[in-house]
């Protein structure tokens, strides 16, 4: 019997919480080894664990995944989170860059400067309500359905609940005019193995702070 999935990342959230995400959803259980060090990455770069020279990656089923897309597809196909055909997993997929477009802006905000943040928060802002929300709300509404494709949990729904959960961080009144990706994140976040991963003490990491992004920027040498 194979082991646990070990995730290799730093302790935040950064591109490897919608895995975290992913696979908490499915149900899977999974280890992680932090990199703590600069000279953890260097470890990982020189014995050839990483293909691209970065993080995350994924120990699973005996082969190293690194990029983060590549290793979402592969937990979504291993535990029937792909749709059932083609045209399912091209939506899916469809959903899914939306959503990581929307989730790259806000991930990135710790990383501008402060004299710009402000800014940078209203485009989000406006993005989220004007762009983003009213398109993934449209499709529930179009189908009447519980879930984005086929009536079924796909990683669509696992991710863009994920970015809900951002959003309403950023802002919690961005959800007010969305009724029905309101009770999408209800639906979702009761399912017993997202419930679980939503309680303290799960590995489910928290905003990011100061302290970590201070301790991000020493890991990964960024000035």
């Amino acid at each position: 019997m194979a082991g646990k999935p070990k995730l290799h990342y730093f302790n935040g959230r950064g591109r490897m919480e919608c895995i975290r995400w992913l696979l908490a959803a499915a149900g899977v259980e999974f280890e992680e080894k932090f990199i703590e060090q600069p000279e953890d990455l260097d470890k990982l770069k020189n014995d050839g664990s990483l293909m691209f020279q970065q993080v995350p990656m994924v120990e699973i089923d005996g082969i190293k995944l690194v990029q983060t897309r590549a290793i979402l597809n592969y937990v979504a196909t291993k535990y029937n989170l792909y749709g059932k055909d083609m045209k399912e997993r091209a939506l899916i997929d469809m959903y899914s860059e939306g959503v990581a477009d929307l989730g790259e802006m806000i991930l990135l905000l710790p990383l501008c400067p402060p004299d710009q943040k402000d800014a940078k928060i209203a485009q989000i802002k406006q993005s989220t309500t004007n762009r983003y929300l009213p398109a993934f709300e449209k499709v529930l509404k179009s189908h009447g359905q519980d879930y984005l494709v086929g009536n079924k949990l796909s990683k669509a729904d696992i991710h863009l609940v994920e970015l809900l959960y951002l959003v309403e961080e950023l802002d919690p009144s961005l959800l007010a005019n969305f009724p029905l990706l309101k009770g999408l994140k209800a639906r979702v976040s009761n399912l017993p193995a997202v419930k679980k991963f939503l309680q303290p003490g799960s590995q489910r990491k928290p905003p990011m702070d100061e302290k970590t992004l201070e301790e991000a920027k020493r890991i990964f040498r960024i000035k």
